[in-house]
């Protein structure tokens, strides 16, 4: 994927910087782990900066000193997040301020607007989000006034001139419920020409991960294949709460500073709460480890041995636990059965119930 500020390679994990800033690295240090695209978010940084100090700066990327490609959240999370704060109407969303409680609105245009300030590569729509386990009218309501906002945010882009250097994506609502979700998809995809992406918003908040899953495959199978797809809000860091006496690195394995300067677990639990050092030393940890995990996925992607690079990643990072049934699902659906042509001593493998929210992932090697 070819953006104004180089190349980001796909697929890719993005960090959350979501006041400009990733806790505990300085922008140089996450280049220097290899991270190409980074996340702030338009609601936060359109409070405080604000967008005339972002304008004098000249964007966000000299703001922060971040020389890579970045993308925009457009704040429509924090319809959800900030819901005891906010009324929702067709114009948008009124908030008060969390700094000063001054009501202040966040409209499909002045969403774009912030945007354009900041000056990310690529940009999201404003939407209408609800909880994921919201149910009833209010989440066809919310589903069809994202496609309406839709279509204010694509004309005030377009007006504007910006269209040429940043990418607006779109972002598919519905909640849990597939016949929204297909409505949601199709109005959205009647507007290729105008979107260079799309991302599949309102998950993530609760719900399975069984119906998780199938929402997205709903959503994928039937995405553009020449538009790049965005899943939003999926991730998570390795525990670390039972590492007291554990004098070992986080992973033997792991090329990080952290955990190649021998940083103990003992030594990380022992700190996290007291010393910003445990952050600066973790988040460098976590990075690393998300993107060399998709790292490695893509590199088997292109080399045509993707199903069997699964098969193995199984085995060796959910083998002694045992692997999630959604998981097994999941991947059945796209041709890739886990359990199939498993070595003799992998025979019995466990199937664990449930979204494996809570299970140890630090022990495993990746390969």
């Amino acid at each position: 994927m070819v953006l104004s500020h180089g190349t980001t390679v796909l697929p890719a994990f993005m960090p959350v910087a979501t006041q400009a800033a990733l806790k505990g690295l300085t922008p140089l240090q996450v280049e220097q782990l290899g991270i190409s695209l980074i996340l702030n978010n338009t609601y936060h940084l359109g409070l405080r900066p604000g967008i005339e100090i972002l304008e004098q700066a000249g964007g966000a990327h000299a703001f922060q000193g971040w020389r890579k490609n970045l993308l925009t959240d457009s704040g429509g999370f924090q319809l959800v997040s900030l819901s005891s704060f906010t009324e929702i109407t067709e114009k948008g969303a009124l908030f008060a301020s969390p700094f000063t409680g001054e009501p202040t609105m966040l409209t499909p245009e002045e969403s774009i607007r912030i945007q354009h300030a900041i000056g990310a590569d690529i940009i999201m729509q404003l939407d209408d989000v609800v909880s994921s386990l919201t149910t009833g009218p209010r989440v066809k309501e919310s589903m069809q006034r994202s496609v309406r906002w839709l279509d204010r945010c694509i004309a005030y882009h377009k007006a504007s001139g910006n269209d040429k250097t940043q990418n607006l994506f779109a972002i598919i609502q519905g909640g849990l419920d597939a016949n929204l979700r297909k409505e949601c998809l199709t109005e959205m995809v009647k507007r290729k020409d105008d979107i260079p992406g799309f991302a599949i918003g309102g998950l993530s908040g609760g719900e399975e991960k069984d119906i998780f899953w199938k929402m997205i495959k709903l959503c994928t199978d039937d995405l553009p294949e020449d538009r790049p797809r965005y899943s939003m809000g999926i991730g998570f860091a390795e525990g670390l709460s039972k590492h007291s006496t554990d004098f070992r690195p986080v992973d033997d394995g792991c090329p990080c500073p952290t955990c190649t300067n021998g940083t103990s677990r003992a030594l990380l639990h022992s700190l996290i709460t007291h010393e910003t050092v445990a952050a600066h030393a973790i988040t460098q940890h976590n990075l690393v480890f998300q993107a060399r995990l998709v790292g490695q996925a893509r590199d088997a992607i292109m080399e045509d041995r993707y199903p069997q690079y699964l098969k193995n990643f199984f085995q060796e990072y959910f083998g002694t636990i045992g692997y999630p049934r959604w998981c097994i699902e999941a991947l059945r659906t796209v041709g890739v059965d886990l359990l199939e042509d498993v070595s003799t001593s992998q025979a019995q493998i466990k199937i664990v119930e449930g979204d494996g929210a809570k299970w140890e992932y630090s022990e495993a090697n990746i390969r």
